[in-house]
C-alpha cells in the first residue's frame, strides 16, 4: 500500500491540557496491579534519545530501563511492570541535538485509579497503550480527558503527520479505522503490509482529537486516539 501524502498541522504545541507533561516535564501514574504509566509530550526541535530510569530514591542510584524506539516522537509513553514496588523515583534521560543532554527532575508515581481499567499491556514491559473499553458511545467523553497513554502503533510525529508503525505488518492481516471525536466513521485502511506508513493530514480534514481502531484480521489489537494540531 502506498504512503498517503497529506498537508496540515505542524505540531506548534498547541496543548495546553497536556502542558504540564512537556520535556522535561513528564507524568508517572499508578494505575494498578504493578502498572505504572510514564507519559510525555516532546516539544523539542531534535531528540537523539530519551531513556526511562528508575531509583529506590530519589538521590540513589539511578538504572535505565528502557531507551525509547522513537524519541522523535510527539507523544509517547512506556508501562513499567518490573518495578520493584509502587513508590520508586523516576527521571527521564534525554540526548538533544550537538549531544547535549539533559536529566529530567525525579518523581514518584501518583495513584490513577480512574484510569486503571483503560491501560491495554500487549506484551509485559511493553510500551503503553490504552484502550477504551466501553465502546463508540462513550467516545466523546474520553477524547475530552486530557490525559492518556500514547499509541506504540499509530501517532503523530515531529512533523505533525500520522504515523503507522507496524513492524510486523507483513506478517499480520491489519486493517485501521478512523473516527472523528463524535464517533463518525473517516475511512478504513484495510490490509495495511507497510512497516510504516505515513497519512495525508487532508483526510482527517480538522484539527483536534481523533480515534482509530486497529486490527489484526478480526480481533482487536488496540483502540486509541490521537492529536493533530493547528499548523497556523
Amino acid at each position: 500500500m502506498k504512503k498517503l501524502l497529506l498537508s496540515l498541522f505542524v505540531l506548534s504545541i498547541a496543548f495546553s491540557a497536556l502542558s504540564q507533561d512537556t520535556l522535561p516535564r513528564f507524568s508517572v501514574r499508578n494505575v494498578g496491579n504493578n502498572r505504572i504509566v510514564i507519559g510525555w509530550v516532546n516539544a523539542y526541535p531534535v531528540v537523539k534519545q530519551i531513556s526511562i530510569q528508575r531509583a529506590f530514591d530519589s538521590l540513589g542510584v539511578y538504572k535505565t530501563i528502557l531507551s525509547v524506539a522513537d524519541p522523535q516522537a510527539v507523544q509517547n509513553g512506556f508501562v513499567d511492570t518490573k518495578a520493584p514496588n509502587d513508590h520508586m523515583f523516576y527521571r527521564l534521560f534525554i540526548m538533544l541535538d550537538g549531544s547535549q543532554f539533559i536529566f529530567s527532575p525525579a518523581r514518584k508515581p501518583i495513584q490513577d485509579t480512574a484510569n486503571a481499567q483503560k491501560v491495554n499491556l500487549p506484551d509485559a514491559g511493553a510500551p503503553a497503550t490504552s484502550a477504551n473499553p466501553t465502546g463508540r458511545d462513550s467516545a466523546a467523553a474520553a477524547i475530552k480527558k486530557p490525559e492518556y497513554v500514547p499509541s506504540v502503533y499509530v501517532y503523530t510525529n515531529k512533523e505533525g503527520y500520522v504515523f503507522v508503525n507496524l513492524p510486523d505488518a507483513e506478517q499480520k492481516k491489519y486493517r485501521i479505522k478512523f473516527y472523528d471525536a463524535d464517533g463518525s466513521l473517516l475511512f478504513e485502511l484495510k490490509q495495511v503490509k507497510e512497516t510504516a506508513l505515513t497519512l495525508d493530514k487532508a483526510n482527517f480534514m480538522h484539527a483536534g482529537w481523533f480515534r482509530f481502531e486497529l486490527f489484526n484480521e478480526d480481533k482487536l489489537v488496540e483502540e486509541n486516539r490521537f492529536y493533530l494540531a493547528r499548523d497556523f
